[in-house]
């Protein structure tokens, strides 16, 4: 397997693809690869002659430096994992954070038609900022014909498909559906630092999405919001953060249901120090 360590030479490489022809796929990761990053994989496969997997743990989109410190990097497994998938169509970037900021290690500053203002960039200042510096330099480099990302990052789909719009770059942004655990628990590198314990409870987010799903049918979102807020608070390992129910175009709360809009809901909640969030389409 083909690892890349600097742009320039993976640069290189990719134009030599495109000369011959080939369509190149993408998944920008974080590392520490699970069964979900595969799934993504798989899916870029699918629809391309060759996929390029980065993993880089990208500084700029992390509030907490605790957080950033504690990210699992894991690269030999990382690429032993994707061998089972691929040795010979799949090519990693694992860059240096000098080769992808050159000694500027900063957010770029983006709107996004306000999509970041809503949930995960309520709670998380600047980290919109982090994600589309990292995502469009990503994509500088590689130049892929299809890139995909999982919607259990709902918002980050739809701030990147935004980018892609408003800088104009010439590569189709395709969302994934989510890859669960048997208990349903959404698959995330994070789900690895859980306390036994805590990764018993996390399942309750969820059941408790699916429940509300089918409580949005009859009841108004006010209603289901303060349903599951009772929930968590007789949850004693998990902590909601949020749980609200938005229109998908906009990522805005709704206020009064719309049988011409289409409806998510997203919870994010914590299990001990470990973050988690999810998500599920409505109607």
């Amino acid at each position: 397997m083909k690892i890349f360590h600097k742009k320039s030479d993976l640069i290189h490489f990719v134009k030599f693809l495109k000369a011959e022809s080939q369509f190149i796929g993408f998944v920008p990761t974080m590392g520490a690869l699970h069964q979900g990053h595969l799934s993504l994989v798989n899916f870029g496969l699918k629809n391309n002659d060759y996929v390029v997997v980065s993993i880089f743990v990208n500084p700029t989109q992390f509030n907490n430096a605790e957080d950033l410190e504690k990210y699992p990097r894991t690269l030999e497994r990382d690429v032993e994992l994707l061998k089972t998938v691929s040795d010979s169509k799949i090519f990693v970037y694992a860059p240096s954070v000098e080769d992808i900021y050159e000694s500027n290690t900063v957010s770029q500053s983006f709107k996004f038609d306000g999509l970041e203002y809503e949930m995960e960039g309520a709670f998380r200042p600047g980290h919109f900022d982090g994600v589309g510096t990292i995502v469009k330099r990503l994509l500088e480099i590689v130049q892929p014909d299809h890139a995909y990302f999982g919607q259990k990052d709902f918002q980050q789909l739809q701030i990147v498909k935004k980018l892609v719009e408003l800088h104009k770059i010439p590569t189709k942004i395709i969302g994934c559906p989510i890859f669960r655990a048997s208990d349903g628990l959404a698959m995330s590198s994070r789900n690895e630092r859980l306390k036994p314990e805590y990764r018993a409870a996390a399942p309750f987010i969820y059941k408790t999405l699916k429940t509300a799903k089918a409580k949005f049918g009859t009841k108004s979102a006010k209603a289901v919001t303060e349903w599951v807020t009772k929930q968590f608070e007789r949850q004693e390992l998990l902590e909601l953060e949020y749980f609200l129910i938005a229109d998908v175009k906009t990522l805005k709360p709704v206020k009064r249901k719309s049988t011409k809009k289409t409806y998510r809901a997203f919870i994010a909640a914590y299990a001990d120090d470990i973050r988690l969030i999810d998500n599920i389409a409505l109607n």
